[in-house]
């Protein structure tokens, strides 16, 4: 298959990577030395000039940028992908988008006989190199059917939601989960910590009990009881992601003050401790205000 890619970030590279040992790949990145890199590591896939290079006789093109509106910014211009995506070709987006923008932008490739699929990704980095990744979709059934195929080498679920923007609801409300369940384990935590319980054997506690969650099992257990703290997944982009929950439960007329106040708290944190900072660092925060460590 060919197969043109487009955003070589933390997972993107290892899906590229992925697909560049079954298929013709070319990958295109903003930042084109990593583009290069990419393409020296793996010689079997090639780099694009332009964003219509890309598109140019590509079967396939997957996005995996930051948010909707990135996606969106590809599509115009001479350079553009809609210069070089031909009918019948199949744009499958696995940004953490947003089902509005990912519904204009299907609408628009319809136009030109283009298909589209919402397709975002649970797993991180550590499930793209093993080909392991969840793969949530948004689209018409034969188009879910032809993305099943392009995402398969990095793939081992993958689930047709709905229609389009279904994909990227379901991603949303995961990703609000998990930042809730951050933001109240760092809560719990200290607080046993400052009342002088041992945060190791608080979490094989809870581990074995109704309180565990996939942050007290794993997340916490690997990178913040030792103190790793490896940098896979901004503050900013989970504050993004809980943004569109909040947004979409908004928009269908559900109240949905948890998942509010978890935006807000996360709004917060990321104006606090800055662009750059780990969706994990909350913790680092929570110890500083509290006065307590978890780590030893």
């Amino acid at each position: 298959m060919r197969i043109g890619f487009a955003g070589l970030g933390a997972i993107g590279t290892p899906m590229a990577a992925r697909l560049a040992a079954v298929h013709e790949v070319k990958v295109w990145n903003r930042t084109a030395a990593k583009a290069r890199a990419f393409v020296a590591e793996h010689p079997l896939a090639n780099q694009a000039a332009t964003l219509r290079d890309l598109a140019s006789n590509a079967e396939a093109i997957i996005t995996c940028l930051p948010t909707s509106a990135d996606v969106a910014d590809l599509l115009d211009g001479p350079d553009g992908l809609l210069a070089g995506l031909a009918p019948g070709a199949l744009l499958v987006d696995c940004t953490s988008g947003d089902p509005a923008t990912s519904r204009a932008i299907a609408a628009r490739l319809a136009e030109r006989g283009i298909g589209f699929v919402d397709a975002p990704l649970s797993g991180g980095p550590p499930m793209a190199i093993k080909g392991a990744l969840t793969v949530m979709c948004g689209g018409s059934a034969a188009d879910v059917a032809r993305a099943e195929a392009v995402v398969a080498p990095f793939a081992a679920k993958v689930t047709h939601m709905g229609p389009v923007g279904a994909g990227h609801a379901v991603k949303a409300i995961n990703n609000a989960l998990l930042a809730i369940n951050i933001l109240a384990l760092a809560e719990g935590l200290v607080t046993l910590a400052k009342a002088g319980l041992a945060p190791r054997a608080v979490l094989d506690v809870i581990n074995t009990s109704s309180g565990r969650s996939f942050v007290s099992e794993v997340l916490v257990p690997e990178r913040v009881l030792t103190g790793s703290f490896p940098r896979l997944f901004r503050l900013a982009l989970l504050e993004k992601d809980i943004g569109i929950a909040d947004d979409l439960a908004r928009e269908v007329g559900v109240p949905d003050s948890v998942i509010a106040s978890a935006r807000e708290r996360c709004r917060v944190l990321r104006a606090t401790l800055g662009e750059q900072a780990d969706y994990l660092d909350p913790y680092r925060e929570a110890e500083q205000r509290a006065g307590v460590e978890l780590r030893g």
